[in-house]
């Protein structure tokens, strides 16, 4: 596996694998890599004869009071997560490698699709997401570029810039990967302490509650939004940012369920915030 840092060092060993035959592979990443990282990586290298893993804590989509600084940042264990799930090339350069000097031009997704959920919360975030991502899929020019479920909203964001942008790839979303006690996989977990931890649960268990609540034939939207809420807010802990049913393609909210549906959720634990999310079908 190699670590290259530089645009043209990567360009010249993709155009050595392209001249080869090889597909290649992109799972975009801002390291800490964990399990579910792990997943995105292995499904890539079941498909693609190269898989390209970058590493960048992009800092344009951290808002001025996120967490750009105590980012996690773990480089050798991250190289050994991503070797061991199949990673040919680990891409991990410097700031002004992507964003040189005199940087002017971004990628902005406008509308619906950014405005609610986190957007409401987190302005310019989707602005970072997108133009990071542009410019990835640009320098790796990969056949196919995986992420995962968890980051919906994101999803949803960045199958709108590769259709509007005409970019030729094929995007790859995965399961969202979960502990074993139900609390999804993120990087931001290891913000948490032991006892914050078993607070957090209260995320996952709050969507099996919505899941419940449609299974006994709920389908009003506010009632099981008004519920989840009252769920959440018997953790001390849990501080909600937001609790939303909406679309799963145009994130737009509905007020009743008809068909399948989109429960995402953003909560505070302290001073960490985690996100969530799972489908509620409809029989």
């Amino acid at each position: 596996m190699q670590l290259l840092e530089t645009v043209n060092t990567l360009r010249e060993q993709l155009a050595l694998a392209r001249r080869a035959g090889k597909s290649i592979g992109l799972v975009p990443t801002m390291g800490a890599l964990h399990e579910g990282h792990a997943s995105l990586i292995r499904a890539a290298a079941a498909e693609n004869d190269v898989v390209v893993v970058s590493i960048f804590v992009n800092p344009t989509q951290f808002g001025p009071n996120e967490d750009l600084a105590a980012y996690p940042r773990t480089l050798e264990k991250d190289m050994a997560v991503a070797k061991e799930a199949g990673a040919a090339i680990i891409f991990h350069p410097p700031v002004k490698e992507v964003y040189p000097d005199g940087n002017a031009t971004w990628v902005d997704v406008e509308g619906p699709l950014t405005a609610g959920l986190c957007g409401r919360s987190r302005p310019g975030h989707f602005r970072g997401v997108t133009t990071v991502v542009s410019r990835l899929f640009n320098i790796v020019r990969p056949e196919r570029a995986y992420f995962g479920q968890k980051d919906a909203q994101q999803v949803q964001v960045l199958k709108r810039m590769a259709a509007d942008l005409f970019f030729d790839i094929d995007l790859r979303i995965q399961p969202i990967v979960r502990e074993a006690d139900g609390l999804a996989m993120s990087s931001r977990n290891t913000y948490l302490s032991p006892v914050e931890r078993q607070a957090a649960l209260i995320l996952s268990r709050s969507l099996a509650e919505a899941k419940r609540l449609v299974a006994a034939g709920e389908r009003n939207t506010a009632a099981i939004e008004k519920a989840v809420a009252a769920f959440i807010q018997t953790e001390p802990l849990a501080t909600i940012d937001y609790i939303e049913l909406v679309h799963p393609s145009d994130l737009a909210r509905r007020e009743t369920l008809t068909d399948t549906s989109l429960l995402a959720l953003a909560v505070r634990i302290g001073k960490t915030r985690l996100i969530d999310n799972t489908f509620l079908e409809v029989s």
